[in-house]
């Protein structure tokens, strides 16, 4: 279930709009959420960017998650903050799945004509190489 304990940041101007936004990227993690993914809003010519590469194309972003639905399916999310534009949000969420899976991200979502049309998410997906890590670094 979408947590709605979350940080919003309003721009006086753009309150009719960033309302739209919201309830467009609020739809995008319900339909997640609900196991949805073949009616997810987003344009025909989507493209999704993360640490994995850019797949191109909504048919092609649907094929790859239907042969790893496994991967996809059964998630949840705590969303922890919002900022929305006129165009574009950023979102910060935890997705879980089952008891052992849990992911920090954050996302940028690009909306042309009520569509998500691009998403590039930021995570974290393996360990930091030893010459990258940062020597006695600790929750200070």
């Amino acid at each position: 279930m979408i947590n709605s304990q979350i940080n919003i940041i309003q721009y006086p101007r753009l309150k009719h709009i960033k309302m739209e936004l919201r309830d467009l990227v609020r739809q995008w993690f319900k339909k997640w959420e609900n196991g949805d993914y073949l009616n997810l809003p987003i344009a025909e010519n989507f493209k999704h960017t993360s640490p994995f590469g850019t797949i191109h194309g909504k048919k092609a972003y649907l094929d790859l998650v239907k042969e790893n639905e496994d991967k996809f399916l059964g998630q949840t999310f705590d969303i922890h903050d919002e900022v929305y534009g006129e165009d574009k949000a950023c979102v910060r969420y935890t997705a879980k799945q089952g008891k052992d899976f849990s992911l920090d991200v954050s996302e940028w979502y690009y909306v042309k004509d009520d569509l998500i049309e691009a998403i590039i998410a930021h995570y974290h997906i393996g360990d930091i190489r030893k010459e990258r890590q940062i020597e006695n670094y600790k929750d200070q």
